[in-house]
């Protein structure tokens, strides 16, 4: 913008007339002596333009320019945030885990059978099952990985359906103050907050081995025996980001996002460092 010759009035200096001017200098000729000016800042509030075409040029370009600096600012106090956030979810988890060490696969993928699928959701509970030989059989199985900071997934396959198109139906952290390695009946209870159930639609947009993958064959979607296994922190996590942008209804989406940054705190999980999923259906 071109303000070579143009009048101003200085709340100070009086009138003049500015005679040079660069991105970021405006000199200005007054009655006894030039002055030199930081441009446009200088435009704010103690120089005033008399051309009214100009002034309105310039304070557009004076908003322009304040909105970019609040928004360099407002980018700053974020990247404070979430550095603060960091620290304090290593603080917290540093005191959570005291005296639990963090197993890196303590998570649990469930195998709902067609009968089964609803049950969990009204019990909000999951049974890991009983021995089925040695001098123990018949005794309750012990999930002795889960701890408070782990959550169970529930899944399932329907009749006629091959392996590989395993859906997700839901999940739930464990039950406050839950520890597997001292659970009896092999019950395992829901939190009573952090649960989630997709609707069908949304399961169908959810499949189990787009996360999940068996390091030993990487290729291959097979579940064998079992009612439960174990699995990544990682993974879960993964999971759960996904199904925060799954959900469109508000209240629904800001549970998720409570869910996942509650199972983010309690693993030290840093949610914007996740990689991308790469479970054995994007590997065949």
């Amino acid at each position: 913008m071109n303000l070579i010759n143009k009048k101003v009035t200085h709340e100070r200096f009086g009138t003049g007339s500015i005679v040079k001017q660069n991105d970021t200098v405006v000199e200005i000729h007054f009655a006894s002596e030039n002055k030199k000016f930081v441009y446009p800042d200088v435009f704010g509030q103690h120089l005033k333009l008399h051309d009214k075409n100009a002034a309105n040029s310039l304070e557009k370009i004076l908003h322009e320019q304040e909105m970019e600096l609040k928004e360099e600012e407002m980018q700053k106090e974020e990247e404070k945030a979430r550095q603060r956030k960091n620290q304090e979810l290593r603080a917290d988890h540093e005191k959570l885990m005291k005296n639990h060490k963090l197993h890196p696969e303590s998570q649990m993928v469930y195998r709902c059978d067609t009968e089964e699928q609803s049950s969990p959701f009204s019990d909000w509970t999951v049974s890991s099952g009983e021995i089925k030989s040695g001098n123990n059989k018949g005794k309750p199985n012990k999930p002795s990985r889960l701890h408070q900071n782990s959550a169970v997934l529930l899944t399932t396959v329907d009749p006629g359906i091959p392996e590989k198109d395993r859906r997700i139906l839901g999940v739930y952290m464990v039950k406050d103050n839950f520890i597997g390695k001292l659970c009896e009946d092999g019950n395992i209870p829901a939190h009573s907050h952090y649960r989630l159930k997709l609707t069908d639609e949304e399961s169908k947009q959810m499949p189990f081995w787009k996360y999940y993958v068996n390091e030993k064959s990487p290729q291959k979607t097979t579940w064998n025996t079992g009612k439960y296994r174990y699995f990544d922190n990682s993974w879960m996590a993964q999971i759960l980001r996904d199904i925060v942008s799954l959900k469109s209804d508000t209240e629904e989406q800001e549970l998720a996002q409570q869910f996942l940054d509650h199972f983010s705190k309690m693993n030290q999980i840093v949610e914007q460092e996740l990689k991308e999923p790469n479970g054995a259906l994007l590997r065949a």
